[in-house]
């Protein structure tokens, strides 16, 4: 018997684009099962050290739904680099200026903190309405539990 090992070559071949539609889920339920996407140990070919993962475009991001009082409580931070540049945003706040980001920033961070994370991040398109600009490459609709 011998063992089939991916080569790392021609992995864009093998990649399928998928359509998720994020209608009242709720964002760690829906980023934990589209980052396992990502980074394709949905496949039995998975390896750790390549990036097989397949395309996944959310949709709907702006009905996406916290539990708990998370929408009052739960703070964005980022640092600008400057002395006192810490700026905070809350969840509610960034619901109303990116709803996107909130989806974005959940499922980026399920992925690796590496190189081969940031090419899974990059497969990862996020829109605000049910259209988006990937329907050339024909996209399946993924129901998530």
């Amino acid at each position: 018997m011998s063992t089939t090992f991916p080569s790392g070559k021609n992995l864009e071949s093998l990649r399928r684009w998928y359509v998720v539609d994020a209608t009242g889920m709720t964002v760690g339920r829906l980023a934990s099962q589209v980052a396992r996407i990502l980074i394709g140990k949905n496949k039995p070919i998975y390896t750790p050290f390549l990036d097989i993962g397949d395309h996944v475009i959310v949709v709907n991001a702006e009905k996406v739904v916290f539990t708990g009082k998370k929408w009052q409580d739960k703070v964005y931070r980022h640092h600008t680099g400057w002395p006192g540049g810490l700026k905070e945003i809350r969840a509610c706040d960034m619901l109303k200026r990116h709803p996107e980001r909130i989806v974005e920033y959940a499922i980026k961070g399920m992925l690796p903190k590496t190189r081969l994370g940031r090419a899974m991040a990059g497969k990862l398109k996020v829109y605000v309405g049910p259209d988006h600009p990937h329907q050339a490459q024909r996209p399946q609709k993924l129901e998530l539990r």
